[in-house]
């Protein structure tokens, strides 16, 4: 386990309320997956920060990772090892808040995730994921007959 708790800061769960009421995904460590994963799809090492945990969202790691917590650590490890990083408890623990952070940041910022499916779209296509264009978006926003 990387780390036996996670607390985020109060700007990470604000951006995370804004998340749930767009998805609807009604779970925090649900959406902290999705991010995490937003992030490590990014070629570059997360900027370093200082994080602040002042926030009342806190989760386990088992909490966090679910019945695969063991694949979130080796996701971690691996990209630590590809990035140079070493593989250090701290440097796990610290590049998971950092890959964390900058996903939920990515995952706010992308104000055309309205809807679980969007979601999805942007992590199953290359392109969404860099641009934040949708392939083969409705320009209206609203969903097509086939989608529905």
């Amino acid at each position: 386990m990387i780390l036996e708790n996670i607390k985020l800061s109060q700007r990470e769960k604000e951006h995370l309320v804004q998340l749930k009421r767009r998805t609807r995904i009604p779970n925090w460590n649900t959406l902290c997956r999705w991010a995490l994963v937003a992030s490590l799809a990014e070629k570059s090492v997360p900027p370093e920060s200082r994080l602040a945990s002042d926030s009342s969202i806190e989760m386990s790691w088992r909490v966090f990772g679910g019945e695969h917590s063991d694949v979130y650590e080796a996701l971690i490890r691996q990209r630590c090892l590809e990035d140079g990083l070493g593989t250090a408890q701290e440097t796990l623990a610290k590049y998971f808040r950092l890959h964390l952070h900058r996903g939920i940041g990515y995952l706010f910022a992308d104000r055309s995730i309205q809807s679980i499916q969007q979601l999805v779209r942007r992590a199953t296509s290359p392109s969404a994921a860099t641009t934040g264009a949708l392939p083969h978006e409705n320009p209206t926003g609203q969903d097509s007959a086939e989608e529905s």
